[in-house]
C-alpha cells in the first residue's frame, strides 16, 4: 500500500514558541503532528486534485529541541522505521541567540548518481544534509532558499517522460512546464531525496522565487512580457507558476499571524471541517491578478532574530515594467522595504534572489543596455538593446538604475547612522548568476556593506561559460563597461565596491554565522571520494569574516 504522505513533512517557519509543518498527502485526510507530550492537527485542502495541510504546533518552550511525529487519518508516517537518519525535530528559537543561516539558489533536480553528478556536479544541500545527519555539521537556525528552486523551463528527463505521458512534446510549450499537475510533480522531483527530504523535515526554510520558477528572464521587461502573453501558453503557465509558488513555497515563509492575516488562508481555515473543497478557482483567479497587477499581494518578508534583521525581497512580481517607471521593486514594495531599513539591529541582512552588487564590469553594461533599451541612442538602438537584455540576461538591480540608485540611497543613510544606530554590516544574500563571489563597498566610516552570492547549488555553468563570466565581469570590462555607460549618460554609480573573494564556480552552499567578531561566511561544496556517489563529503571552499566593531563598542 503507497505511503498517504506523498511529500514532506517540511518544516516551515519557526519562532520561540510556534513551528509550522508542511506536508502533501495522496488524498483528503485529517494531519496530525506529535512532539513533547501533545498532538496538533490540521485537515488537508485541494488545489487541482492535489492535497496539502498545514499543521501549526504552538506553546512550545523557548530553546527546546523537540522530536516530532505525523500521522494520516490516525497511521504513522514518519518517522520511516527503517530510516538511517537521526529523529526529525522541531528546535525553537533561542531568544537573544545569534543566528546561523545557510542560503544558496539554482537547484536541479536530476538524480545523485554517477550520471547525475557528472552533468550538473554533487549537490551541496545534499552534501550538507549528510554532514548534518552525521553530526559534522550543526543544524542551522534557517535554511534560505533564494530562487530557482526549480526549472519550469529547463526540464530533467525524468521530468520530460512525466509530460510525454500526458501530453505531445512537439506543441507548446513542448518540453517547459504547462499546468499547476506538472509543477505539482517538479516539486516531487525536487524534494523527494532521502537525505534532503530528512534535512526539511528538521531545519526551518524560507524561500523566495526567481526567473527559472517560472521562466528564463521572467518580467525583464515590458517588451518581454507582451511577448510571452502573446503566446498560446503563458496565461496557464504563469497562472499554475504563481499558485504552485503559493502552496508549495510561500504558504510556509509566514508567521502564523500573517496567516492568519492572509485571505486566501482565511478562505481555506473557513471551510466546512467535514469536506476538502478544490480551491483551484480562487488560487488561480489570485495568480493571475497578481501577474495582470490587480492585486497587490506581497510576496516579500521580514524576520528579526534578536539584533539581526532579514529581510527577503520580491524582485519579480514586484516590478514595475512601464517605460516612463521602470523599477525592480514598484512603489508599494519599496516604502514597504524603506520602512524596514531602520538602525538598531547588529546586523541588517537584504535577501534578494538578484545580487544588488554585481561584478563592476557586468554592472556598467547593464546599465549601458537598459539605458539604450530605452531610447538613449535612439530606435535601432533600442531594439538592439532589448534583443540584448534578454539575450545575455541583462536584467539585475543594474539593469533597473532607478531601484538600484534609491534603494543605494537607502542603505548608505542606514550605513551612516541616519536611521537611526547604524548596524555593524548591511549584507545583501542573494544568487542568480551561477559563480559566489563576496563583494564589499568602498567605505572610512559607518557600517560595512557587503554582497554576499551563493550560486549555484547544483546547477554549475559549462566551462566556456565561466570564462565568458569572468570576461564579462571582471578585468578589461570594467573601464570598458564605465566608458558605454558613460557614452550613453548613465550617472556614476553613487559608492565604489569591489569583488573582495571569489569567483569560484563550482555547487555550493553558503553558511552565515552571526557571532562576536562579526559575522563569518564559508562556502561548501560536495565532494565524491572513492566512487561513492551517494555519500558526498561536505568540503569548504572559502571563507571570510567580515570583523565589526565589539559589541561593547557599539551603540546598541
Amino acid at each position: 500500500m503507497a505511503n498517504p504522505l506523498l511529500l514532506g513533512p517540511m518544516l516551515r517557519f519557526v519562532d520561540e514558541t510556534s513551528a509550522s509543518i508542511w506536508v502533501e498527502t495522496r488524498a483528503d485526510c485529517l494531519v496530525t503532528v506529535h512532539a513533547d507530550g501533545r498532538s496538533w492537527q490540521a485537515r488537508s485542502f485541494a488545489v487541482h486534485g492535489h492535497h496539502y495541510a498545514l499543521v501549526e504546533v504552538d506553546r512550545l518552550e523557548p530553546g527546546s529541541v523537540s522530536p516530532y511525529s505525523v500521522e494520516i487519518d490516525g497511521v504513522s508516517v514518519w518517522p520511516d522505521p527503517d530510516s538511517a537518519y537521526p529523529a526529525s525535530v522541531i528546535a525553537t528559537r533561542t531568544p537573544g541567540r545569534r543566528p546561523r543561516i545557510a542560503y544558496g539558489s539554482c537547484r536541479t533536480s536530476v538524480p545523485h548518481d554517477r550520471s547525475g553528478n557528472r552533468t550538473h556536479g554533487v549537490d551541496s544541500l545534499r552534501a550538507f544534509a549528510l554532514a548534518v545527519a552525521d553530526g559534522n555539521e550543526l543544524r542551522p537556525d534557517l535554511l534560505l532558499f533564494l530562487g530557482d528552486q526549480v526549472y519550469a523551463d529547463s526540464t530533467t528527463e525524468e521530468m520530460r517522460e512525466f509530460i510525454r505521458s500526458r501530453r505531445d512534446i512537439h506543441e507548446e510549450p513542448g518540453t517547459e512546464l504547462k499546468d499547476f499537475d506538472e509543477y505539482a510533480h517538479l516539486y516531487q522531483l525536487a524534494w523527494s531525496d532521502e537525505a534532503n527530504r530528512w534535512l526539511l523535515s528538521c531545519v526551518p526554510t524560507a524561500m523566495i522565487f526567481d526567473d527559472h520558477d517560472i521562466r528564463d528572464d521572467w518580467n525583464a521587461s515590458l517588451d518581454w512580457k507582451k511577448k510571452m502573453e502573446a503566446t498560446s501558453w503563458w496565461r496557464e503557465r504563469i497562472v499554475a507558476g504563481l499558485a504552485s509558488y503559493w502552496v508549495y513555497q510561500h504558504l510556509g515563509n509566514l508567521s502564523p499571524q500573517e496567516r492568519a492575516a492572509d485571505e486566501l488562508w482565511q478562505r481555506i481555515t473557513a471551510r466546512d471541517e467535514a469536506a476538502s473543497p478544490d480551491f483551484s478557482a480562487e488560487l488561480d483567479e489570485f495568480a493571475d491578478g497578481c501577474d495582470m497587477g490587480t492585486n497587490s499581494y506581497r510576496w516579500s518578508s521580514c524576520r528579526d532574530f534578536g539584533g539581526t534583521r532579514l529581510i527577503i525581497l520580491d524582485s519579480r512580481v514586484a516590478r514595475d515594467l512601464t517605460p516612463s517607471a521602470r523599477g525592480l521593486l514598484n512603489d508599494q514594495e519599496l516604502a514597504w522595504f524603506d520602512g524596514l531599513l531602520h538602525g538598531g539591529f547588529r546586523h541588517v541582512l537584504i535577501a534578494t534572489s538578484l545580487p544588488f552588487l554585481l561584478p563592476v564590469g557586468l554592472h556598467h553594461l547593464e546599465a549601458w543596455d537598459e539605458a539604450i533599451a530605452q531610447g538613449a541612442w535612439g530606435r535601432p538602438a533600442a531594439w538592439v538593446g532589448e534583443r540584448l537584455r534578454q539575450a545575455l540576461d541583462l536584467e539585475h538591480w543594474a539593469a533597473f538604475q532607478n531601484s538600484f540608485r534609491t534603494v543605494a540611497r537607502m542603505v548608505t543613510e542606514l550605513a551612516d547612522g541616519e536611521r537611526g544606530p547604524a548596524p555593524q554590516t548591511v549584507t545583501f544574500l542573494s544568487g542568480d548568476v551561477h559563480f559566489s563571489y563576496l563583494a564589499e563597498v568602498e567605505r572610512r566610516d559607518g557600517s560595512r556593506v557587503v554582497q554576499a552570492v551563493c550560486s549555484p547549488m547544483r546547477n554549475p555553468l559549462p566551462r566556456f561559460m565561466r570564462w565568458f563570466s569572468v570576461v564579462m565581469s571582471y578585468g578589461a570590462a570594467t573601464p570598458l563597461g564605465a566608458a558605454a555607460a558613460h557614452s550613453a549618460k548613465v550617472p556614476d554609480p553613487p559608492f565604489r565596491w569591489k569583488t573582495v573573494k571569489g569567483p569560484w564556480f563550482d555547487n555550493n552552499l553558503a553558511l552565515l554565522q552571526d557571532g562576536a567578531d562579526g559575522l563569518t561566511m564559508t562556502w561548501h561544496t560536495g565532494v565524491v571520494e572513492d566512487g561513492d556517489e551517494l555519500h558526498p563529503r561536505l568540503e569548504e571552499v572559502a571563507s571570510i569574516t567580515v570583523s565589526v566593531k565589539s559589541d561593547s563598542e557599539l551603540p546598541l
